[in-house]
């Protein structure tokens, strides 16, 4: 709630606008949604009827339309969120969506707002939707009275209604998967339970796996009730991007739904804390908590959408399922998950860009954000840090054991407006980059493009991801918030596509400024070194952000969505085409190229330097024993090797009388994986 208050304050908007935008972000990073477009709109509809509405996404991976309202309540009131209460909350929001579609909404409400696009958008989607959800934020708490919200059916569509009150939004927010958790009584969906073998053996240690068969048809069920939250983060990101429902899955239920299980692959699943009992001579899992399916999406999306759209009788359907039980009180629980997703699904493809959570630049960032202090400012007397939140609610987890003595400390040292996620860090590179129209796309559409990006990069020379780098970013993040506010505080803005608004200006200042000032651009250690952007930069942005308002929302645009618009390459190719000349008093905060990449090449040449240590002290600490017996094992098992791995060998088997330099280290790290590859054990 202060959050709330002091993000009111900055950016400039209501408090309820303020707490939507937050909450939203929590529900973001819980995978309840899979992204968020603000459109605030409150009037009376016919016969008097209340319509309301504060934000909308579409899913379309499972075709839920998701409605988003709020209810706020001053920061210092609490208030009980009775049935009655969130029953005339959802009526808002359910008779803003019947007259949205029935009705003439679309004429009462001004062209080239959100809640125009919002209207564009149900009308587009209606023959797809397959489920409406309605969420209802607050900053009340529900009463223990409601157990559950009664579903509603609106041509023959369920609507779902949901309430998010300020207890769940902090329980999802600092639970350890940082995700809501799906828990499944398999004993309620088919009889005794999943029938099963244990595939493990007895020194698997963390995890345990299971072969089982699953009924089709309690598959299907378990998608229609979850949808896309059943797949596992990246896995859904991947497939988002292939929508189309496999062309075969779907001709094998409907033609021959009993060779089914003979010619699919089946799916994979994780889960923690299964419960499995012994029925006779079998085995049964009644139970599974964080059900998550990490390979087989396309398989359990076409039986849902075979007996959703083709009416298929899944009857006959079985699937085979291999689920592994990873142990929920291991601190590498998330690490593992994400492992054998990995190794799950490499027979498609996946990049490791897109599961790069756990990419080596990520951890190099996260090294960084822990080990800089960014400069005082406003007379402060303490210097601040920027959190890089490597993991989901990564900052909440390192403040829940501190007391509040250590909390204020963490706090006061690393204020929550300085920290950023992974989904920030690629906003602001991709819109320097000037790719606004990917940006545009959504958290991880956009996420997905600079992973790419990046580990092509790494792959060539991980030196240029550096302390100047980082550094640089967060220049980036504070020429975006600045960009917010200035945005928010502008006489034409009238709350809406604030978000597209500022990667366009931001892309578009500099796109003028390469175009204007020729081998210069904008001083971002400038901006680190003060903390804050200079007026010079603020007044040009005050008339680019006008600019490009003007022209997403121009009536000559070649969508009539203007959400949708802007994620279209030919709108940035026509925002770019802007006549503004950039002031020459620019130029007193930009830099000549040639410095900049003699500063570029000093960073490189230093993090090369620590990337050495680094290597060093790790191979000196596995010890002398250790790459003794991979020489021995390399050698058994003939696997191929330089003469200069070989002389790294030899110095490293002489530790510590001899120390292996930095290139032979990192060559040394490269054999001891390929040992383990081949089957070699620490």
């Amino acid at each position: 709630m202060q959050e709330v208050k002091s993000t009111a304050a900055i950016a400039g908007e209501g408090s309820c606008a303020a707490f939507v935008n937050l909450a939203v972000k929590y529900l973001i990073d819980a995978e309840v949604l899979s992204d968020f477009t603000p459109a605030f709109y409150n009037g009376i509809g016919k016969n008097g009827r209340k319509l309301r509405v504060d934000g909308y996404v579409y899913d379309e991976f499972d075709d839920t339309f998701n409605l988003i309202i709020a209810n706020y309540i001053g920061a210092n009131e609490q208030e009980i969120i009775t049935r009655t209460i969130a029953a005339t909350f959802f009526d808002r929001l359910f008779y803003f969506a019947e007259e949205a579609l029935e009705g003439k909404l679309d004429r009462a409400v001004e062209e080239s707002t959100p809640v125009a696009d919002l209207i564009v958008n149900l009308k587009q989607y209606k023959e797809r939707i397959r489920k409406f959800r309605l969420i209802l934020l607050t900053n009340g708490f529900m009463s223990n009275r409601i157990s559950e919200i009664e579903s509603r059916i609106y041509y023959n569509i369920p609507v779902e209604c949901q309430i998010w009150d300020v207890d769940r939004i902090f329980r999802v927010s600092a639970s350890s998967q940082g995700r809501q958790t799906i828990e499944i009584d398999f004993k309620e969906r088919c009889g005794k339970g999943l029938p099963c073998l244990e595939a493990s053996s007895a020194n698997s240690g963390e995890v345990k796996s299971y072969l089982c068969i699953i009924p089709g048809t309690v598959l299907a069920d378990i998608y229609d009730k979850f949808g896309s939250q059943l797949l596992e983060g990246n896995v859904r990101s991947f497939l988002s991007t292939k929508v189309a429902v496999n062309k075969k899955i779907r001709e094998t239920i409907l033609t021959v739904p009993q060779n089914f299980f003979a010619y699919n692959n089946g799916v994979s699943a994780t889960a923690m804390d299964l419960i499995v009992e012994k029925e006779g001579d079998g085995k049964y899992i009644t139970y599974a908590k964080d059900f998550q399916i990490i390979n087989g999406g396309q398989t359990t999306a076409s039986l849902s959408n075979a007996r959703y759209k083709d009416k298929a009788d899944l009857s006959a359907i079985y699937v085979q399922m291999k689920l592994t039980e990873v142990d929920s009180n291991t601190e590498k629980a998330s690490e593992l998950i994400r492992n054998i997703s990995k190794s799950s699904n490499s027979q498609n493809k996946v990049s490791d860009a897109d599961f790069f959570a756990t990419h080596p630049f990520h951890i190099r960032m996260e090294k960084f954000s822990r080990k800089l202090f960014a400069p005082a400012t406003g007379g402060a007397q303490y210097e601040t840090k920027w959190f890089y939140e490597r993991a989901r609610g990564q900052y909440l987890q390192e403040q829940m054991h501190l007391s509040k003595a250590q909390k204020d400390k963490f706090t006061t040292q690393q204020p929550k407006r300085q920290v950023i996620t992974k989904t920030d860090f690629a906003k602001f590179r991709n819109t320097w980059d000037r790719l606004p129209h990917i940006v545009s796309k959504g958290a991880q559409t956009n996420f997905l493009k600079f992973a790419e990006i990046a580990d092509s990069n790494w792959s060539k020379n991980d030196t240029q991801f550096n302390e100047k780098y980082f550094k640089d970013t967060i220049a980036l993040a504070i020429l975006f918030k600045h960009t917010e506010y200035i945005v928010s505080h502008q006489p034409w803005f009238a709350q809406g596509y604030r978000a597209n608004i500022v990667t366009y200006s931001i892309a578009l200042l500099h796109e003028l400024i390469i175009e204007q000032f020729q081998d210069k651009d904008l001083d971002l250690q400038l901006i680190w070194n003060r903390q804050q952007v200079p007026s010079v930069i603020t007044n040009e942005l005050i008339k680019i952000t006008k600019f490009v308002f003007e022209k997403i929302t121009a009536p000559d645009r070649d969508t009539i969505n203007v959400t949708q618009w802007c994620k279209r390459e030919a709108c940035w190719e026509r925002v770019k085409k802007c006549d503004s000349v950039l002031s020459r008093e620019v130029e007193k905060v930009l830099l000549n190229r040639d410095e900049t990449r003699a500063a570029e090449r000093d960073a490189k040449k230093e993090q090369k330097l620590i990337t050495d240590i680094e290597a060093q002290k790790q191979v000196v600490e596995y010890g002398a024993k250790l790459w003794r017996d991979i020489y021995e094992f390399i050698m058994s098992k003939r696997i191929s090797i330089t003469p200069d791995q070989v002389e790294a060998m030899v110095c490293a088997s002489k530790i510590p009388a001899r120390i292996p330099n930095g290139y032979q280290s990192a060559q040394l790290l490269n054999l001891l994986q390929e040992a383990i590859s081949n089957g070699f054990k620490k």
